[in-house]
């Protein structure tokens, strides 16, 4: 069951990120987009709306989800670019990944939403100094604080994570 919750493995916090890391990094988030429309294009409804794993999310849901964390992404950096290492506001991904709209609508337009917000997060981070990557913001519900450069780390898994979550999916269940 881990496997399936972790497939690619839980995050690691305690990497140091290099600077030699941080445009690899970018590049992977700039492309989980396009990965994530290539890997559902062919996915029918009844498979959208198929669990990731007993107890999981439905694909579909697993798309808003990342909508919904990278767009706290981008907000997360703007903070932590503009304020002295700032408090963010977490939320209750679990009740957001449950709103009705979110279980069997609207997948297109979340791809096309998580496509603008990671071309943001790009251009966001390929336009700051190595030196704003070591600004910080303090996460209350994790009680940890998260340098850019590991944030940009963590979104780079997160979106990988996803992506393996859907991926591990439709090898085990669906012919393709």
């Amino acid at each position: 069951m881990e496997n399936l919750k972790y497939p690619i493995g839980p995050f690691d916090h305690e990497n140091e990120i290099q600077d030699s890391e941080i445009e690899k990094l970018i590049s992977q988030i700039e492309v989980i987009p396009s990965e994530l429309r290539k890997i559902v294009a062919s996915l029918s409804l009844e498979q959208l709306n198929t669990p990731y794993r007993p107890g999981g999310w439905q694909v579909g849901q697993v798309i808003h989800h990342l909508v919904d964390s990278h767009m706290n992404a981008y907000f997360r950096f703007n903070l932590a670019l503009t304020e002295n290492s700032p408090i963010i506001k977490p939320y209750k991904e679990n009740l957001w990944a449950e709103l009705p709209y979110k279980k069997y609508q609207n997948v297109p337009d979340s791809l096309n939403l998580l496509e603008g917000i990671h071309s943001l997060l790009a251009l966001l981070m390929r336009s700051m100094k190595r030196q704003d990557f070591d600004k910080t913001f303090f996460h209350p519900e994790n009680k940890r604080v998260y340098s850019l450069r590991k944030a940009l780390a963590l979104y780079a898994w997160h979106g990988k994570h996803h992506l393996a979550h859907i991926n591990k999916l439709i090898e085990r269940n669906f012919d393709r």
